[in-house]
């Protein structure tokens, strides 16, 4: 039996016959750029997400990137994130022209929240805490050293939509926050998009502008901006997706306990904290770095596909080099990128898959 890592098109056919539907109406509606469909979807996300605004946009980068933008972040200042996430987490920062300072993870790989302000200078005007993996990171700490250096929070929560941090849902937990609404995610549509949420009248206003040119009205425009728009079918297919939304976190939380319950004696397995509810858009393991590749090629050689998030920090890659980082610098980031293993995790695995996956990592290390 092959186990693919990722099966989108398993969620796209019980589906289907209501895609078919939205794309017949809004093909007749003439209605393909920006209107009701958009709305409908931005007044139904930010309600799911807990917050007073949202907007659709291009992509979940786009969210984080014109977030900085519209609290006027750009060259000479500095922004604080983490080395252990996909690249998008620092190229929102470099594009404002603002520098990107990073800051080691932890042991649930989110950010380490005790050491943030080691980072902080006379120059630092934001914090990007990246939900990785779907699981909050400790918003309550990183909101208080916010608060007393006078910085702006803005939650990566690409991979976390649905997660919730004390009861309360990843999105409204800062001054604004970016989703991905990209195929992968746990909601995702048939192409690429975003959403920008956030609490702030005059940050949702700015990015309203923003996305949309810098336009305030069809004649007139206000400032210098940009294009970056969630198109009306996508908006609808997101609409469809997010009834099932809870449904599917569901889903992903109780594959993530089969593995954890079945698995933790005999490789690291990520542990829920009580006043955390993750969505597990990754499940990452951890084995011995020199073991890593061979249990790889193992399970793919039994036909189960996995993956590695992430193989190379970003402040190794060749793009960081302008941040004058180096091998050494960020030791739990670097020795994570040689152990971690991501196993197969969507809503669509049967249990029966779930199992030959189990069998296959016990056959490994017996």
């Amino acid at each position: 039996m092959n186990i693919p890592f990722v099966s989108i098109g398993k969620q796209f056919e019980p589906l289907k016959e209501e895609f078919i539907k939205v794309f017949k109406e809004i093909g007749a509606s003439g209605q393909y750029i920006m209107g009701e469909a958009l709305e409908d979807f931005e007044n139904e996300i930010a309600n799911y997400c807990e917050t007073k605004y949202a907007l659709g946009l291009a992509n979940g980068s786009d969210a984080l990137f014109l977030a900085l933008k519209a609290m006027d972040i750009g060259e000479g200042d500095e922004v604080i994130t983490c080395p252990n996430s996909f690249i998008a987490s620092a190229w929102v920062i470099e594009s404002t022209k603002a520098k990107t300072v990073f800051v080691d993870c932890s042991e649930d790989y989110n950010i380490d929240v005790n050491k943030i302000e080691d980072a902080i200078t006379p120059r630092t005007k934001a914090i990007i805490p990246v939900h990785l993996t779907g699981r909050p990171a400790d918003m309550d700490k990183i909101n208080r050293i916010a608060k007393r250096n006078g910085l702006k929070v803005v939650e990566d929560s690409a991979q976390a939509i649905g997660a919730k941090y004390k009861g309360k849902r990843v999105g409204g937990l800062g001054d604004a926050a970016g989703f991905s609404l990209h195929p992968l995610k746990n909601l995702g549509v048939i192409g690429d998009g975003g959403v920008f949420t956030t609490n702030d009248e005059y940050l949702y206003n700015t990015v309203k502008k923003l996305r949309n040119h810098g336009l305030k009205n069809r004649d007139e425009c206000e400032l210098w901006g940009f294009n970056s728009r969630l198109d009306a079918l996508q908006a609808r297919i997101a609409s469809i997706k997010l009834k099932h939304l809870d449904a599917w976190n569901n889903r992903f939380r109780e594959i993530a306990d089969i593995y954890r319950n079945n698995l933790s004696d005999l490789v690291i397995t990520p542990v829920d904290l009580n006043h955390e509810e993750p969505v597990y858009h990754n499940f990452v393991i951890r084995v011995e770095a020199e073991t890593r590749d061979k249990l790889m090629e193992f399970m793919l050689s039994k036909g189960i596909e996995t993956k590695i998030h992430y193989p190379i920090p970003i402040h190794l890659q060749e793009c960081s080099e302008n941040l004058n980082y180096k091998a050494g610098d960020f030791p739990k980031t670097e020795s994570y990128a040689k152990e971690m293993i991501s196993l197969p995790i969507y809503p669509e695995l049967k249990d029966s898959e779930i199992e030959i996956v189990i069998k296959t990592l016990k056959d490994f290390f017996n």
